[in-house]
């Protein structure tokens, strides 16, 4: 599967050509929301108005690739929460109004898959329609789903796939009480060598546009791997399966993209991965950039693309060890230690 072009909403200027420039926004609180781009050349005001967060940066990040690409087969979506804040309103109504008349919007907006009918809504796509709610591992559901419907294409065709996710107060609260955040305020430039329990809490869109022609490709996707609830000797198996199903050895990996959140609990994963491979293993990190949240590897898939473009090679917000251009990249996350995934992606033709 290639990816064509990709767009992202997050807390760094990621919407225009500026965090790819070098800039690197650093934040002193653990809320990282969103630096949200101007809307009003994208979205209509009357629909404007009434859109959730999770929609409208949604849309935000969406729209232009639609409309600078030729038209899209489906929309593939993934999301944990969904327009959270906007269930949480629609329930309190109800309450508001003893189970009166409600007021439609708040329950619109709320669903999961609002985002993907907005989007064919707005335009007029009446393809393939599916948005995967699965937590940690939406946005890796959502790839398997572009993959397979890619790969049954007679023709050439090409998808909207991507993944949403913004910071809900009472969601956050919930997280916050589970211990998922950190109590003290930490930089996100200092996320990753932090030594407490917890992460900081981030928020993001981010949208690409993937086909099954391989002209003009950015990147490829060449496989993905999830597994729940495993233990270290489970994770190395699936790893060296996964190197072993793509004809790869540890060696022929050119970068690694790990998910490190600063969260001394859970962290020991990436030791553990990285001790799988060389010594000298060249490694980038990518929540110092957006915190933690459940479909941020979105924001991992975005950062590899870049990657193997040649882009960030002195950007002032990489925190690893990386000197060159890579051809491979494996991207690893997990989530709590429970959620775990690899990513393979390779420049669309690799030496």
């Amino acid at each position: 599967m290639y990816l064509k072009d990709l767009s992202s909403v997050s807390p760094q200027v990621t919407y225009t050509e500026e965090f790819i420039n070098g800039d690197y926004i650093i934040y002193s609180k653990n809320i990282l929301s969103v630096i949200e781009p101007s809307y009003s050349e994208i979205i209509p005001a009357s629909l404007l108005r009434r859109m959730g967060k999770a929609v409208r940066m949604g849309i935000g990040a969406a729209l232009p690739l639609i409309e600078r690409n030729e038209k899209i087969n489906g929309i593939v979506m993934g999301t944990a929460n969904g327009g959270l804040e906007n269930c949480i309103n629609f329930l309190n109504q109800i309450i508001e109004y003893d189970e009166g008349v409600l007021t439609p919007t708040h329950f619109v907006q709320s669903t999961p898959n609002a985002l993907a009918g907005q989007l064919a809504l707005m335009s007029k796509n009446t393809g393939y329609n599916v948005t995967h709610v699965n937590g940690p591992l939406a946005f890796e559901n959502a790839i398997l789903d572009a993959m397979m419907f890619l790969e049954g294409a007679s023709n050439k065709t090409s998808l909207l796939l991507g993944a949403v996710e913004e910071i809900s107060n009472y969601n956050y609260n919930i997280d916050l009480i589970a211990g998922r955040y950190k109590l003290e305020n930490i930089a996100n430039n200092d996320l990753i060598t932090s030594q407490t329990n917890g992460s900081i809490c981030g928020e993001g869109a981010t949208m690409f546009i993937v086909s099954n022609d391989a002209n003009d490709a950015l990147a490829k996707i060449i496989n993905l791997k999830q597994i729940n609830f495993p233990n270290q000797i489970d994770l190395e198996q699936l790893l060296n399966q996964f190197l072993i199903e793509n004809d790869l050895i540890p060696d022929d990996i050119d970068l690694l993209i790990l998910g490190n959140n600063g969260d001394v609990q859970f962290d020991s994963w990436y030791v553990l991965l990285r001790s799988c491979f060389p010594a000298n293993m060249e490694y980038v990190y990518y929540k110092n950039f957006v915190g933690e949240f459940r479909t941020n590897s979105a924001f991992a898939l975005f950062f590899a693309t870049q990657l193997l473009n040649g882009r960030f090679h002195n950007h002032k917000g990489i925190q690893g060890n990386f000197r060159n251009t890579p051809k491979t990249i494996l991207i690893y996350n997990q989530f709590e230690g429970i959620h775990h995934s690899f990513i393979l992606v390779q420049s669309p033709e690799p030496e």
